[in-house]
C-alpha cells in the first residue's frame, strides 16, 4: 500500500531530487487526462493539463483503496489544477496532493512527485527523506 505524506510537497525544493527516473515521451500523456506508471515498484498517476503542465501523484485512491487515480477527471478549483476521483468523487489538488473535498469523510492527501520535461522525455524526481522513503514534488511545464 502506498502511504500519503503529511508535509506539503512544495516544501521540498526540486534541488533535493536525488534521481530522475524517465517515464515516457510527452506525447504519450494526452491533454486533460491521466496515465499510470510503475516507478520503482510504486504506481504513480501522471497528468497533463490544458496548459501543458505535468503532475505526478499516487495512483492509490486512499478512500476506496483501488489503483484508479489516473482515471480521474482533470479540472480546476479556485484556479488550481485538480483531479476528481472516479470512485467517490473526492477532489485533490495536483500541485500539493491536498484533498479539497472529501465529502463526509476525513481528508487524506495524495503523495506527489516532481516532474521534469527535457526535450520530449518526461521524468519523475525521487526525493530521499530522512527515513529513506521516496517522497513528494510538484509541477513541470
Amino acid at each position: 500500500m502506498i502511504t500519503t505524506s503529511s508535509t506539503s510537497p512544495l516544501d521540498r525544493p526540486i534541488e533535493h531530487v536525488t534521481e530522475w527516473v524517465p517515464i515516457c515521451q510527452v506525447r504519450e500523456v494526452p491533454h486533460e487526462r491521466g496515465v499510470a506508471a510503475l516507478v520503482q515498484g510504486v504506481q504513480i498517476a501522471i497528468f497533463r493539463t490544458h496548459d501543458d503542465a505535468f503532475f505526478a501523484v499516487q495512483q492509490h485512491d486512499p478512500f476506496c483503496g483501488a489503483m484508479i487515480i489516473s482515471r480521474s477527471l482533470v479540472g480546476t478549483r479556485n484556479g488550481r489544477p485538480c483531479v476528481t476521483s472516479p470512485m467517490y468523487k473526492q477532489v485533490f489538488d495536483l500541485e500539493t496532493g491536498e484533498c479539497l473535498d472529501a465529502g463526509d469523510q476525513t481528508p487524506v492527501a495524495l503523495r506527489t512527485w516532481p516532474v521534469r520535461v527535457l526535450g520530449h522525455e518526461l521524468s519523475i524526481g525521487i526525493v530521499a527523506s530522512v527515513t529513506n522513503d521516496t517522497v513528494t514534488g510538484g509541477r513541470s511545464r
